[in-house]
């Protein structure tokens, strides 16, 4: 349960900040009042992806921007909070020439930095205030027209590309966690994915779901049933939904990639690095050391 705190990364500073202090923009502008455990099907899920994100953009980039990349003339591609980078893990495999859709992309450093190493990238979000981010930082890098990436909003339930359009598809935390309907994402992503083609994401590991939003010794103590798949929202007085997200067990997940006949050929659960001895909201040395905080998905559709 991620509490509308990204886990992409705190700068030290920002690190002993609540979750309320991070977003206290988004959360006054959107009226957030109070959070449960509902159901919330995938328009209300869109509607409140929507809202959040572009209310909380400009806080978001002020704690997160400069561990993503945002602003550097080529972008970044880091995976999560235990800092894997695309560059050295290649989870994508050969880039150059290749077509590669971003799900989920914010502002974008991934697909750009898959630009600037050759491939074809295009960036979906919901998010118009995170996209327009996005496109902020190409214009101040002065990137080239022959590098600037393509920046789509759309929901991640409703794909709007033909069958076969990308080699590649990808995502950062983007999305996945946040749609009522994942089985149906992995079923879309499968249809413009080209025979062969890879579909690689990360998110939350499942197993955080059962823990408290807390970095410290408190977010050690299992509180909240694995199994319990009811969405945590956040909400205003009316009852409307400004914040949700959605959770899956890993077999869960496996089984949705399955069913959407997509081969599942690897899960990498990162390990918290000796040399990382900062917190990155919830992320954490010590919780690092008992329980992964990442699980990255790794499927290809058969050729």
């Amino acid at each position: 349960m991620v509490s509308s705190e990204n886990p992409s990364g705190t700068a030290p500073h920002q690190s002993q900040l609540s979750p309320e202090e991070r977003h206290a923009a988004a959360n006054a502008l959107l009226g957030t009042s109070k959070v449960g455990r509902i159901r919330l099907g995938s328009r209300d899920s869109e509607r409140a992806s929507r809202a959040w994100w572009d209310a909380d953009a400009e806080d978001y980039h002020r704690t997160h921007g400069e561990f993503l990349g945002v602003d550097s003339a080529a972008g970044e591609f880091v995976w999560c909070p235990e800092g894997l980078h695309e560059g050295d893990v290649h989870l994508l495999g050969d880039i150059a020439g290749r077509d590669v859709l971003e799900i989920g992309c914010g502002s974008a450093p991934c697909a750009r930095w898959l630009a600037e190493h050759g491939a074809r990238p295009v960036g979906l979000d919901i998010s118009m205030a995170m996209l327009e981010r996005g496109l902020a930082a190409m214009d101040t890098a002065g990137t080239p027209a022959a590098r600037r990436v393509p920046l789509v909003q759309a929901g991640a339930e409703n794909l709007p590309f033909a069958d076969g359009s990308f080699d590649v598809v990808c995502s950062a935390f983007g999305a996945v966690p946040f749609v009522a309907d994942s089985a149906r994402v992995m079923r879309e992503v499968a249809r413009v994915l080209r025979p062969g083609g890879r579909w690689v994401f990360s998110v939350n590991h499942p197993m955080r779901w059962i823990f408290p939003d807390d970095p410290s010794e408190k977010g050690l103590v299992a509180m909240f049933p694995y199994f319990d798949r009811t969405p945590y929202v956040e909400l205003d007085d009316t009852g409307t939904a400004t914040y949700v997200e959605h959770h899956r067990t890993i077999g869960d997940r496996v089984r949705e990639l399955v069913g959407a006949g997509l081969e599942v050929y690897d899960i990498i659960e990162p390990e918290w690095p000796e040399h990382l001895d900062r917190e990155w909201g919830q992320w954490s040395p010590l919780r690092g050391e008992y329980f992964p905080g990442t699980a990255i998905f790794c499927s290809r559709k058969p050729a």
